[in-house]
């Protein structure tokens, strides 16, 4: 099917067609050439197309065809259309391909709203800018249409033309279904709707019957060579090669390493991790155990940093980003070679979307997926899943020195060995959190060996280890408190604190002293909570006893109505007499005094 933009149904605009050519578009994707011919006939379109599929320019030009074509132009504080993405770095992106078509056309301006900084940065903005297209993140928009903030963004809405809700699937995995049903209410009915996603869950269609009126649904998907008509329709680009590789759990860290260093450090990497300290605590080594690459980081709780690592990360030619789900969906960074998933995500979906982070719009890429022993039925599940063949890929040597080296770190400065144990706490919960925990159980996990694998020199004391076999773990033969933090500052705070407690038994904390607590042996507590039990049980036999011979006191009636009534009127009384309405007679008289 032959796809060139000037075979499209409408003409567009000169200024569309300029940026189009400029950007090397030479003809339209699937997914564009079915909604950009319905949007611009007024239809409000629901589509569904598998990640990297060039959803973003499926809705960006006919909103700006729209825009372009209206009988009367926006002022600059109109604004005729909003593009709400899940997350900051996608509306970023977002932001910056809408503004390679703005700059050939000058009666248009787009505004971005997003987390990250302070919300009177963006009021002042709007205030002296403007913004005719606002693209932005569904907590921010929220905030303004509901607080105002000197601005009134409820009333330069009402001209608004065209919305779209982008990653659909993602805003609602967010949580944000509360926030868009505000966000509705605000917007004028007459407009056109787009609603992107790359998987359609009954969530989606609930959004669907409340912001989009008699939708065009358009659905969008690869086809395999090759392979069984059952299975004909896949989740993944054709031009994405999906592996999996099994390795044991003290060697996983190892491995990733030598995969690493094997595959060359003028590649570009996006290493998934399960948790924010996870992705906090292996940044910490392989800055120190890969010297020679670029390691970068991006998690849910940086904030203003977040948009400069990955404004760098895009512009880097090589390199490692490690990081959590936060940048899974949508977001478009050039060349990147793999994508590699240390663990299976928490849901099924996040899967694909990970993956579809490589081999974006005809582009060839891989995807990794570690797995240990206990977790090889993973690959047949997300087969039956999603959809998604994973070829398996023969598991690399560990390096013999990785662990050591680990473990030395460790040794030698105190703030690693508090990051690897909070990534390997993290790690365990998130892991009993899983999705698919029928398939991936806790209780399979060898912990001795986990926690090896993470390079721990000791265990940290969490209710999941509780009873469990944790002899495959060799636990540092040390004083633990000798451990410093390299950073002086810090050391001499924790100096100053552990002589308290070596004085007093208790470690200082702000406002307060923390007591260190008594231990007792196990076998000592399980004896005393059977005691206490006997004892509950023994008091409600006694009470049953009591109760049939009729010796159980009767419990006190309360204060009848009429009782009730005659102390307000008492209480009236004293409070007419207090303020001098009646004299001491009349009191006397009425109160009952004399009598």
């Amino acid at each position: 099917m032959d796809r060139k933009w000037e075979n499209l149904e409408v003409n567009l605009c000169e200024a569309v067609i300029k940026t189009i050519n400029e950007l090397g578009f030479e003809q339209m994707t699937p997914v564009q050439a079915a909604c950009i011919p319905l949007l611009l006939r007024h239809k409000d379109v629901a589509a569904e197309a598998i990640t990297g599929s060039g959803k973003t320019l499926a809705f960006l030009i006919p909103m700006l065809e729209m825009l372009q074509l209206r009988e009367t132009p926006l002022k600059s504080h109109e604004v005729g259309g909003i593009i709400i993405s899940p997350t900051r770095e996608l509306a970023t992106q977002t932001s910056e391909v809408l503004n390679n078509f703005l700059k050939n056309m000058n009666n248009l301006t787009q505004l971005v709203l997003v987390g990250g900084n302070t919300i009177s940065v963006d009021v002042q903005r709007f205030r002296e800018k403007g913004g005719n297209i606002l693209v932005t993140t569904p907590g921010r928009l929220e905030d303004l249409l509901v607080r105002k903030h000197d601005i009134n963004l409820p009333v330069a809405v009402k001209s608004l033309e065209f919305l779209v809700l982008d990653e659909a699937d993602r805003l609602l995995d967010m949580g944000f279904e509360q926030t868009l049903n505000t966000i509705l209410q605000y917007l004028p009915r007459q407009r056109r709707t787009g609603l992107f996603s790359a998987t359609q869950t009954k969530e989606v269609q609930q959004l669907m019957r409340a912001g989009l009126r008699n939708p065009s649904l358009v659905v969008v998907r690869e086809k395999l060579n090759n392979v069984s008509k059952a299975i004909s329709q896949v989740s993944t680009p054709s031009t994405l090669s999906n592996y999996y590789m099994t390795c044991e759990p003290e060697n996983k860290l190892s491995v990733l390493i030598n995969f690493l260093k094997t595959n060359g450090v003028e590649q570009k990497y996006m290493v998934f991790l399960p948790t924010c300290a996870c992705v906090i605590y292996f940044h910490a080594i392989l800055k120190i155990l890969l010297p020679k690459n670029k390691i970068f980081c991006i998690h849910r709780k940086m904030k203003e940093a977040r948009s400069k690592v990955f404004a760098e990360f895009r512009a880097a030619e090589s390199g490692i980003l490690l990081c959590t789900d936060v940048m899974a969906r949508g977001v478009d960074i050039p060349e990147v070679h793999w994508v590699i998933q240390y663990d299976p995500p928490a849901n099924a979906a996040s899967f694909v979307h990970r993956c579809g982070r490589t081999a974006r719009i005809g582009n060839y890429g891989s995807a990794l997926v570690m797995l240990m022993p206990s977790e090889e039925c993973y690959v047949d599940f997300i087969f039956r899943n999603q959809k998604v063949i994973l070829e398996e890929m023969e598991s690399l040597d560990s390096l013999p020195y990785v662990i050591p080296k680990i473990r030395k770190l460790h040794l030698n400065d105190r703030a690693i060995m508090d990051k690897g144990m909070r990534a390997f706490v993290s790690y365990v919960q998130a892991y009993a959190k899983h999705e698919c925990n029928i398939i991936l159980r806790l209780r399979d996990l060898n912990f001795g060996k986990l926690a090896s694998g993470f390079g721990l020199i000791k265990l940290p004391k969490m209710p999941e280890l509780k009873n469990k076999n944790i002899t495959d773990f060799e636990e540092e033969k040390i004083d633990f408190n000798s451990i410093p933090y390299r950073e002086k500052q810090r050391e001499e705070v924790r100096q100053q604190k552990l002589n308290v407690f070596r004085d007093t038994g208790s470690w200082p904390t702000k406002g307060q002293k923390r007591k260190r607590k008594q231990t007792e042996p196990w076998s000592e507590t399980k004896k005393n909570k059977q005691e206490r039990k006997e004892r509950r049980k023994e008091r409600k036999e006694r009470k049953n006893a009591m109760a049939l011979e009729g010796k159980v006191k009767k419990k006190k009636k309360g204060i009848s109505k009429e009782e009730m009534e005659e102390l307000e009127k008492d209480i009236a009384l004293i409070k007419k007499f207090q303020r001098k309405k009646m004299s001491e007679e009349e009191f006397s008289e009425k109160f009952g005094v004399n009598e």
